[in-house]
């Protein structure tokens, strides 16, 4: 290709907009703005589901070709189960891959993109994006959002050892090897690569951005405030996915652990697997309001009503996922109580714009929220160091643009 030509690109990711929170948002957010910079963007994407796990209504039907904001998309029907467990899961994540197969192709030889970028989760779907690849004459870049294989291990999904460990380890690190680039969301994930055998001159950093859309709005977290009822509290917050990475658990406990403050109301915000069960914990304690995921366009408002904002994480997940949660939790200029052991992607993070404790450690965790609340001069300190980093290292153009180039890079075999 020449130096001025733009690229055509096809992108095969099971998650896409209209989803608001996880992959979703990152996918169609690439998409859009290489699309606006000038090159062909087609995308072979799942139905919008997440974290509901049902079909998202409002969508064009699947197996239809449509324009959205510059992008080709094509939806293909996958299983979506409403309780996702370990072989429900797989199954979702199998019936994806096997019906973006076709499109896949079709679309590959039809555009004959420069590069071919999928997105795991899920991973399972790699083989249709690189015989797309193979059959069109693409370059395949693989972009990683979380190690999918090590998190199911982690979490409880599947057992760490039999025929099926073996084979899910096998999958990854062959998935791993056919990728002509191989990217993903943080420096110790780069690292985790590494250690798993790909070259670091394979490897590139596409960290997922703050979403200046998000900016805080004082007048929308008023509105919260009179609606739920908050006025005159001080504000622990959790917006996000409800689910086994998260072990939000420990919020509740927390809730309980702080009981006494009338000042104090815990505000948990999200979909999930894991909500009901929460909703259970939490029933009998008048500290801790729990409501759905937010429209996107009041997130603002929302991220803006937090006196703190709250990042639970399971100690198995560390390093192989980043939450991206936290790059709006750093814009919008709030402290964040995140657990996470030190030397962690996630510590290393949240150092210096809020404090860390020891996951599973109820008091420290209820400790540090606390102190946050009753010190609103060190937590000021801390949310302003929390813009700033969302500045220096979140910025949804820079990141894009630094991708942009490395993905032409690749196209024109500069990197060979």
């Amino acid at each position: 290709m020449s130096d001025t030509a733009p690229l055509r690109l096809l992108i095969v990711g099971l998650n896409y907009a209209p989803e608001q929170v996880g992959i979703g948002p990152y996918s169609s957010g690439l998409a859009e703005t290489l699309a606006e910079r000038g090159h062909t963007v087609e995308v072979v994407a799942g139905e919008a589901y997440y974290p509901e796990w049902h079909r998202h209504p409002n969508q064009p039907p699947s197996g239809t070709h449509h324009l959205e904001n510059g992008v080709g998309i094509r939806r293909v029907k996958h299983y979506i189960p409403a309780r996702p467990g370990g072989l429900k899961r797989i199954l979702h994540l199998a019936s994806f891959a096997l019906s973006a197969l076709v499109p896949a192709i079709r679309t590959a030889r039809k555009l004959r993109p420069n590069v071919i970028f999928t997105v795991a989760p899920s991973a399972l779907s790699v083989p249709s994006a690189w015989l797309a690849a193979r059959l069109s004459g693409a370059k395949l870049w693989l972009h990683i959002q979380d190690f999918e294989v090590e998190a199911a291990f982690a979490t409880g999904l599947l057992k760490q050892r039999g025929i099926g460990a073996g084979l899910a380890r096998a999958l990854e690190n062959g998935l791993l090897k056919i990728a002509d680039r191989v990217s993903t969301i943080s420096p110790q994930m780069i690292t985790k690569l590494h250690e798993k055998g790909v070259a670091p001159e394979r490897t590139f950093e596409l960290r997922n951005w703050a979403n200046a859309r998000f900016l805080p709005d004082a007048s929308q977290a008023a509105r919260y405030r009179t609606e739920w009822k908050l006025e005159g509290k001080k504000i622990a917050l959790y917006s996000g996915n409800i689910a086994n990475k998260q072990g939000i658990e420990i919020i509740i406990d927390a809730a309980q652990n702080l009981s006494e403050r009338n000042d104090l109301v815990f505000v948990i915000c999200g979909q999930g697997p894991n909500k009901a069960r929460l909703e259970q914990l939490a029933s009998g304690l008048d500290n801790v309001q729990l409501h759905d995921l937010q429209p996107a366009e009041q997130v603002g408002g929302l991220l803006a009503l937090a006196d703190v904002h709250l990042l639970p994480q399971i100690p198995q997940t560390a390093d192989l996922v980043l939450p991206s949660k936290l790059t709006n939790m750093l814009l919008s200029g709030r402290p964040t109580v995140a657990t996470a052991a030190k030397g962690t992607g996630l510590a290393d993070e949240v150092e210096g714009c809020g404090i860390t404790t020891d996951p599973g450690d109820t008091d420290a965790f209820a400790k540090a929220i606390a102190d946050l609340l009753d010190d609103p001069v060190q937590a000021a300190e801390m949310g302003a160091r929390a813009s700033v980093r969302a500045a220096e290292r979140w910025e949804r153009d820079t990141i894009i643009h630094l991708f942009e180039a490395e993905l032409i890079r690749e196209a024109r075999g500069e990197l060979a």
